[in-house]
Formats: structure tokens, C-alpha cells, sequence
């Protein structure tokens, strides 16, 4: 086996663990999701603590998932190919050292200024006190998780660097079930039940970070051994990180635009544009998010020895294989939008009119599925390179974008048109980084990647038909019960695959090849090229 496929071998068994472990976490959180439906309803209760919770979330996916991982990784790599083990070892503790000190700071900066922060993602809130002071304290209750998040997320960037992503990808499990947990065992004692499920995300954070300590002792890194605050390596993961919170993290600004204009519109219409967005986060963590989690190492190993022809195959090989998995994803939850939302959330406060609204957004949001996992991708590239820059020109942009079409397309759409807009601003971001991309690295071959393509639009339109007749002759018409729904939604998931499979295998897709192989080798596969 050459260089690129044994490369290629080991990014196709990186995802396979971080693919399962994501796959169980979604899951998981497809079931708390149905909780808090249940629980809380899309109304007062339900709009508060979402966007209290998106704060965090936020913070999570800029500093901890976003900004921190991507930048950390290639420089400890960069110490961890040329100095060796010890040397990037001690930058790790001096990282884990000045963020211990940065974060505590923003915690209690968060928690004093939560009002300010409702008023500012929130403005809507404030003609509804009730409203705004259930989102303030839920905010204060919530805040501190960012701690334990971003701790967790540099610990992850140390691991993944040295070739383990088991543990990693298993502690959003921990929160999941901490969440589900919180609802039936602490909400219930509260007079405010929402309160109850944001003690459960402050404990499933620190949860998260407690399971990886064993992991990285095993490796050799003893994180309370000597080490000096400061090490020359943060000056570069600085310089690194400040652009990659704008730039890696444009889909969560556009979500966060999203949410601070619905808080305009009619009651509701923030949990509806949650609750869809939680249904495109599957197909979205399972594939995009864990491919791009597991060829992060790979690319800035490539990209440290500068062989560039190499980095190129793998991010050939990270796109193609992407876009197999999630165009016909978006296909499917586009045509089976209603039945999936009515099956996962229609129940207790969750009613049918919140039902038909959540799977309008989720129409627009799976619209633009694609273009948020493929963005993935790219940025992870850009990274590897030590590029933060053109990530957030392009951002910049793509984010100017989104606001113009909200504001246009909310009064038409209502809150299905903040969702489309968001979709349509990240087919812009894509296109301009790919364009700049190719400018870059003029070994970039496109051909192989536009005509898998092709091959995936065309299964995928297939697909499409087979499924929407399907689904017409099996599902009940829509109404208040879910009863019947999961018979004539899984015939029609079972008609998709099989359909897809056998249109993929008549056209003799090179990705299908990957995806079988990485299930009967697990994971341990040669790369189809």
C-alpha cells in the first residue's frame, strides 16, 4: 500500500469510530430533543431555554469544536512531527493552563452581563418579561459549561493527534444522557422545569471533559506535571484561532442570525428553526462533521512535510466521499420532512400546527445540507495549511449574505425564510473557497470530484422519486397521531436505500465501493482510486 492510500485507510477508519460514536450521540439526541418537546413545547418555556442554550452552543462550536480544535491540532502536529513527543507535550499543558485562566474569566463575565447578552441575541424577548427573565437565568445557570466544553475540546485535539478518536467522540453522549437525565429527575422538583434540564447541561460538561483524563494518561500526557504558562507555540495557535472563530464557525453565526431575527416573528417561531436544525445536525455530525473531525490530523501531517500532492488526493478523497452521503440525505429529509418531524417531536405540548411548522424550516435547512457539510471540508484544509485568513474573507461575506437574504425572504417565509437563507449563504461560502482553494494549490484536480458528483445527483434524483412514491402509498395523511407513521417511514427509507444503492452500483460509484468496504474491514480500508 502507498503513502496516500495508507493515509487514505487511516482517515476511512478514523471516521468509522468518530462516525459511530457520533451516530449513538445523535441518536441520544434525537431522544432528548423528543423529551424536551414533550416537556417543554415550542412556546414561552421552550423559546427561552433555546436560546439561553444556543449561547453556550455557540461558544462551544466557535472556541471549543470550531476555532480551538482547528487550530491547536496542526501546530501541536507541526511540534509533534518535527520536535518530538515531549516538546508538544509541554505546549499542550501551557495551552491547558492559559485556557483554565481565560475561561473562568468569561464565565464570570457571562453570567454578570446575561442580561445584556438576551437583550442583544434575543431583542424580541424584551416585550415579554417572563420570557426575557426565564432566558437570563437559564443563561446564568448554562454559562459556566463553556469551561468544560472548550477544556474538553483541547484534551480532544490532543488525543486526535495522537490516532485516538474513540473517547472524544463519545462524550456528547455524556451530555445527552445527562440532559434526558435532568428532565425526569431534577426538572419535576423545580418550579420552572427549564431549570432543571440547564443543570443537566452543566453536568453533562463536566462529564464530557472527566471521560477523556484517563485516555490522555494512558497516551503519556500527564496534564499536572510542571509546565510554564506561556510557550512559544501559543503565539502561532493565537494568531490561528482569533480568524478561525469568525471563519470555521459561519454556519453557527448564520443559525445565531436566524434565531435573533425569529425572535421577531410570531411565538414559536424560534423553537421551530430549533427543532429543524436539530434534524439536519444528524446527517450533519454522523458524515461532514466526523469525516472532517478525522482528516484534520492527516491533512496537517501533509501539510507539514509539504507534500502537497498528498493533501490534495486527501481532500479529493474527504469531498467525494462527503457529497455520496449527504445529497441524498438532503434529498430524503426534503421529501419525508413532515412524517420525520411529526415521528420525533409531535407529542405532549409539541402539537400538529408546531409539527407543519418545524418541517417547513426543515425543507429549507435540508435544502442547503450539502453546502454545510462540504464547507466542513474545506475549512479543515484551509486549516491544515495554517490559513485562517481566507476562511474568514470568505465568511465575511457569506455572513453579509445571510442577512441581506433574511431580511428579504422573512417577510415572504416567515421563519422558513431565515432557514433558507441560511442554506443559500453557505452555497456562497462554499463556492468561494473553493474557488480560492484551487488558487492555492494548483495541484487540485477537480475532475475526479465534479464527476462522482454528477454520479450522486443523479442516484439521488432517483432515489427521490422511488421515495416520495413510496411515501405516498404507505403514510398516513397528516393529523393529529403519530400513529401508523413508523411502518410507512421506514418502507420508505428502506425504498431510498435500496434504490440509492442500486442506482450508485449501476453507475459503478467509486464511493460506494469506500462506504461497503468500511463496513466489511471496519474501517480498515484501501482507497478505491
Amino acid at each position: 500500500m502507498n503513502a496516500t492510500s495508507s493515509e487514505n485507510s487511516r482517515v476511512a477508519k478514523a471516521f468509522g469510530v468518530v462516525g459511530s460514536a457520533t451516530l449513538l450521540s445523535r441518536i441520544l439526541g434525537f431522544v432528548r430533543d423528543a423529551v424536551i418537546a414533550w416537556l417543554l413545547g415550542a412556546g414561552l418555556n421552550a423559546d427561552a431555554f433555546f436560546v439561553a442554550f444556543r449561547i453556550p452552543n455557540l461558544l462551544r462550536r466557535l472556541f471549543a469544536e470550531g476555532s480551538l480544535s482547528i487550530a491547536f491540532i496542526p501546530v501541536f502536529t507541526g511540534y509533534l512531527t518535527a520536535q518530538g513527543k515531549d516538546e508538544a507535550f509541554s505546549l499542550a499543558r501551557s495551552a491547558l493552563r492559559m485556557l483554565c485562566l481565560l475561561l473562568v474569566i468569561a464565565a464570570v463575565a457571562g453570567v454578570l452581563l446575561s442580561p445584556m447578552i438576551i437583550r442583544l441575541m434575543a431583542p424580541g424577548f424584551i416585550i415579554s418579561p417572563a420570557k426575557f427573565s426565564l432566558a437570563v437565568l437559564l443563561t446564568r445557570v448554562m454559562f459556566p459549561y463553556i469551561i468544560f466544553i472548550c477544556l474538553a475540546a483541547l484534551c480532544m485535539g490532543v488525543l486526535n493527534a495522537l490516532g485516538h478518536f474513540a473517547a472524544p467522540a463519545l462524550a456528547p453522549v455524556l451530555l445527552n444522557l445527562t440532559m434526558i437525565g435532568s428532565m425526569f429527575f431534577i426538572s419535576p422538583h423545580i418550579r420552572e422545569p427549564a431549570v432543571g434540564l440547564a443543570f443537566g447541561v452543566l453536568i453533562g460538561g463536566l462529564l464530557q471533559l472527566s471521560l477523556q483524563l484517563p485516555y490522555l494518561t494512558r497516551n503519556g500526557f500527564l496534564f499536572w506535571q510542571k509546565a510554564r504558562l506561556y510557550h512559544p507555540g501559543l503565539k502561532r495557535i493565537g494568531q490561528l484561532m482569533g480568524p478561525a472563530v469568525f471563519g470555521a464557525a459561519v454556519y453557527q453565526i448564520n443559525i445565531l442570525i436566524g434565531t435573533l431575527l425569529a425572535s421577531l416573528l410570531p411565538e414559536g417561531s424560534v423553537s421551530y428553526l430549533y427543532y429543524a436544525d436539530r434534524v439536519v445536525q444528524f446527517p450533519l455530525g454522523v458524515f461532514a462533521i466526523a469525516t472532517a473531525t478525522a482528516v484534520l490530523p492527516s491533512l496537517s501531517r501533509q501539510a507539514a512535510e509539504k507534500n502537497f500532492a498528498a493533501l490534495s488526493d486527501t481532500f479529493s478523497y474527504a469531498m467525494r466521499f462527503v457529497f455520496f452521503i449527504t445529497a441524498p440525505a438532503m434529498v430524503g429529509l426534503m421529501v419525508l420532512r413532515a412524517p420525520i418531524v411529526t415521528l420525533l417531536f409531535q407529542r405532549g405540548a409539541f402539537d400538529l400546527q408546531a409539527a407543519r411548522m418545524t418541517a417547513s424550516a426543515l425543507f429549507f435547512y435540508g435544502l442547503g445540507l450539502w453546502a454545510f457539510s462540504a464547507v466542513r471540508i474545506v475549512v479543515a484544509t484551509f486549516y491544515a495549511l495554517q490559513d485562517t485568513r481566507t476562511p474568514v474573507k470568505m465568511a465575511f461575506v457569506s455572513v453579509c449574505v445571510n442577512i441581506l437574504l433574511s431580511i428579504i425572504l422573512m417577510k415572504p417565509l416567515a421563519h422558513g425564510g431565515l432557514a433558507l437563507a441560511t442554506s443559500l449563504a453557505s452555497m456562497v461560502n462554499l463556492c468561494l473557497l473553493v474557488w480560492a482553494l484551487t488558487r492555492k494549490i494548483d495541484t487540485m484536480e477537480y475532475k475526479g470530484m465534479i464527476e462522482s458528483a454528477c454520479k450522486t445527483l443523479l442516484c439521488s434524483a432517483i432515489m427521490g422519486l422511488g421515495v416520495w412514491a413510496v411515501a405516498g402509498a404507505t403514510l398516513p395523511a397528516p393529523s393529529g397521531a403519530v400513529s401508523g407513521l413508523l411502518p410507512g417511514l421506514g418502507a420508505s427509507i428502506l425504498a431510498g436505500l435500496v434504490l440509492y444503492g442500486a442506482a450508485s452500483f449501476w453507475l459503478k460509484s467509486r464511493e460506494l465501493h469506500t462506504l461497503l468496504s468500511l463496513f466489511k474491514r471496519g474501517g480498515r480500508l484501501k482507497n478505491p482510486d
